[in-house]
């Protein structure tokens, strides 16, 4: 009798455990964390990371700046402050933030206080807006990284995340649109815009001359 209670107290024990290993997994698997970077044209880098393994969303909008509910204009335009920024939405149980911080600064050019490649001032500079002190040390570690990678100086800014804007429905999954849309290089379809834009930028020829091969995205283009 007291084996048989023993074995049933055992039972007991292992169902229990599994039963919360089961319940811990399937809640972390159904656990969403965010990402906020601005890399220059906001096209680019959410075409870049939709394609990443584990990345759920990406949107294109704005954040950093002084003015309430901007428009694309009011932010190219300049004067608002804003940064054109990217809000990545992923499982952290697919990846992990700081692989996303490796692979944001060998999609952009960190070394570069003007911009990103064809786009200058200060809408296009590059960024981090950190939503906690995790975030903002991993942030830290990741351009330490990149200084060393390059041996040169890294002028990407570390932030604290402010409100984050959406940018208008028209620049939402720009790079993979059918519509039609008038461009300096004629009536096109959004892709086939974003396609042209993007190498006339030069973008990828820069990242690939900086990183070289351990550029994630360029090499795609």
């Amino acid at each position: 009798m007291r084996n048989t209670a023993l074995l049933r107290q055992l039972l007991l024990t292992i169902l229990l455990v599994v039963g919360f290993m089961a319940h811990s997994q399937k809640a972390h698997a159904g656990r969403k964390e965010t990402a906020i970077v601005a890399g220059g044209c906001f096209w680019c880098v959410e075409s870049d990371f939709e394609s990443v393994p584990g990345v759920i969303e990406v949107i294109s909008g704005f954040t950093g700046g002084r003015a309430k509910n901007p428009t694309y204009r009011q932010v190219s335009r300049g004067g608002t402050g804003h940064f054109e920024a990217v809000k990545i939405i992923y499982d952290p149980a697919k990846i992990s933030y700081e692989k996303i911080l490796h692979l944001f600064f060998r999609s952009i050019d960190p070394t570069d206080p003007g911009g990103q490649f064809c786009d200058r001032g200060p809408t296009y500079r590059t960024a981090i807006f950190y939503l906690d002190k995790r975030q903002k040390a991993a942030a830290l570690a990741a351009r330490r990284e990149a200084r060393r990678a390059l041996g040169r100086r890294i002028v990407t800014q570390i932030l604290p995340a402010g409100r984050f804007y959406p940018a208008e429905a028209y620049h939402q999954d720009y790079y993979k649109s059918r519509d039609r849309v008038i461009t300096r290089f004629g009536i096109k379809r959004k892709a086939d815009a974003y396609k042209a834009y993007r190498k006339a930028c030069g973008r990828d020829r820069r990242i690939r001359q900086l990183w070289g091969s351990a550029a994630p995205f360029a090499s795609g283009h």
